[in-house]
């Protein structure tokens, strides 16, 4: 899969968009993985969290196919998960070529290591989190990837404000008038115009989780910065990435 260049000034550029101005140490880190890498953070590939990088699932596929990876597959252990208890470990192995043995990681998630919305998905996170260390594995990758994060199967720090309920993203709960993250969203989807339907399934992508309202708040958050960056950098390559979310669940893989 080819992506036209990226560059280390349009990725410090968005990243100061979206959360501030990173330390040297950032930045310099910044550097280095969009040289050996190619990653982007307009493309979600990367997330700056209290100051250190973390990469994404979706950015290690995409890394994995401009590699040529041959293919991935994983098994449910089941001599070590337990349904009844929502605890599930899988095991992925990543072919970077036809002549690979593999690359192995494991992935584990049960109710006590992921976020209460996502109660109930264990098992898919479970997979994501095996793909992810295989794939760091494979490819040499010493960022931890943001799914793995324990720190997102805690509560939100940013807001007193109870949970919703309601199944839609929280609102900013913050009590200073300032539109809730919903209506946030909304606002940018009809600004410029988007798809609201393939918002929606590329924001659940971004955030590594199986709906929007599974996602946490500060995912939430980080998502639409995201979109409002690239959207204002380019529409027109966001529609694009946006299109890519109209294929069929199973093509995208």
């Amino acid at each position: 899969m080819r992506r036209n260049a990226v560059s280390f000034r349009s990725n410090a550029w968005l990243a100061r968009q979206l959360w501030g101005e990173p330390s040297r140490i950032a930045l310099r880190s910044l550097r280095e993985l969009t040289a050996r890498y190619s990653l982007s953070v307009a493309a979600g590939d990367l997330q700056l969290l209290e100051g250190r990088w973390y990469i994404t699932h979706s950015g290690l596929l995409q890394l994995a196919s401009r590699r040529g990876c041959r293919g991935i597959s994983t098994t449910l252990q089941e001599n070590v998960s337990d349904g009844a208890a929502g605890r599930w470990v899988f095991k992925a192995v990543v072919y970077r070529s036809s002549r690979s043995r593999g690359f192995v990681g494991f992935g584990d998630a049960d109710p006590t290591n992921v976020s209460p919305m996502v109660r109930g998905a264990e098992l898919r996170i479970a997979e994501t989190r095996a793909v992810n260390r295989a794939l760091r594995k494979a490819y040499g990758i010493g960022l931890c990837s943001v799914e793995e994060l324990g720190a997102f199967s805690s509560a939100p720090r940013t807001s007193s404000a109870p949970a919703p309920s309601n199944g839609h993203p929280p609102s900013n709960g913050s009590g200073n008038g300032q539109p809730r993250l919903r209506d946030q969203l909304c606002l940018l989807i009809r600004q410029y115009n988007l798809d609201a339907t393939l918002v929606k399934a590329y924001a659940a992508d971004f955030c590594g989780t199986e709906t929007l309202s599974g996602a946490s708040r500060e995912l939430v958050e980080s998502f639409i910065s995201h979109l409002s960056a690239a959207a204002k950098q380019n529409r027109d390559a966001l529609v694009c990435k946006l299109n890519s979310y109209a294929q069929p669940a199973e093509v995208r893989s």
